[in-house]
């Protein structure tokens, strides 16, 4: 019977109401000496009436709890359903109730989701890894003769050392923006200064792939973080080396935006749309077969949280242009 004592502690108040008005009823008939008959009738009637409706709604109340008892067990198994709503205020705790289920839904398959990007892109990134390990240890036990020959090796050890290290830079990236921890130190910097410094950094590769080099000074000072910003550029450049096998690279100012344009295999027309998407690695990239589609991705979600604006224009087989915009 501990539903008993449950019902009488949430409707205490109007059962001491309903208490007192009979203690006042009876107080009333006794002041004006009415028959003790008549009082002691109407005493029994009213308790009767009170007992009835109290076990009543205690029987209600019961079958209430029961039913909320059931739906505990059935939200372990996503199927709860509430009962109906008996006045306005349980309505209104059900719909908050019901709001804060669908935050929670909303979370987990938020969380699911994010578990599942991170699995694929480090599934993606260890068979990236293996390729420039596996050959550098193929070079190595390679038996060279000859200076060129032992010049030319460790240049293509050094080749394959530098592509490890864009896929760890990448990596850390990556997870630094899924923590969500915001480290951006957003100050004034000279942009010519982080452009000399992706150049030097990408000196050998251009060297490498015999491409030339177009870069005319852009003067000018932008409110960004630097580390991320040289980030971004890093990415902008790798992919226009990756991707041009003749000519060249040119960066320059053109109405507010910095350009990075190189004379590569271009994008196709229903690639373009979206090559800042998460995953997509578009025609060019299947063809590749190492691309993982985060590079851009990550540029464009890096200017984003910087204030800054990404756009690109290709055509196949003539180049891409890319330009941010500050």
């Amino acid at each position: 019977m501990w539903w008993i004592s449950s019902y009488a502690k949430r409707h205490r108040l109007g059962i001491v109401l309903f208490g007192g008005y009979g203690i006042i009823f009876l107080i009333v008939m006794f002041l004006y000496r009415l028959p003790m008959e008549a009082v002691a009738y109407a005493a029994c009637l009213c308790a009767a009436f009170g007992v009835i409706l109290f076990l009543v709604d205690s029987l209600c109340y019961r079958k209430k709890l029961e039913c909320l008892g059931w739906q505990l067990e059935a939200i372990k198994n996503g199927v709860e359903h509430f009962p109906k709503a008996e006045d306005e205020q349980e309505r209104l705790y059900q719909k908050l109730l019901e709001i804060s289920r669908q935050e929670r839904l909303e979370q987990v398959a938020s969380l699911m989701k994010e578990k599942k990007d991170v699995t694929d892109y480090f599934t993606l990134w260890t068979h990236q890894i293996k390729t420039p390990i596996a050959a550098m240890d193929l070079l190595l036990q390679r038996q060279v003769e000859g200076e060129e020959e032992q010049y030319h090796q460790r240049r293509q050890i050094q080749s394959e050392l530098f592509r490890i290290e864009q896929y760890v830079e990448m990596v850390m990236s990556y997870l630094r923006l899924l923590d969500g921890v915001n480290d951006f130190v957003l100050r004034e910097y000279d942009l010519d200064d982080m452009i000399r410094q992706v150049l030097r950094k990408y000196a050998s590769m251009f060297i490498r792939k015999n491409l030339t080099l177009s870069y005319e000074p852009v003067d000018m000072r932008v409110v960004t973080d630097e580390k991320w910003m040289v980030f971004v550029l890093e990415q902008l450049l790798s992919n226009a080396i990756k991707y041009t096998s003749s000519g060249g690279i040119r960066i320059y100012m053109q109405k507010g935006c910095l350009v990075v344009e190189d004379t590569g295999i271009g994008i196709l027309p229903e690639d373009l749309p979206r090559v800042f998407d998460k995953g997509y690695t578009g025609y060019n990239g299947r063809s590749d077969k190492k691309a993982s589609g985060i590079g851009l991705y990550l540029v464009k979600k890096i200017l984003g949280k910087l204030g800054h604006k990404i756009f690109a224009e290709s055509e196949s087989g003539e180049g891409t242009r890319m330009k941010v915009l500050f």
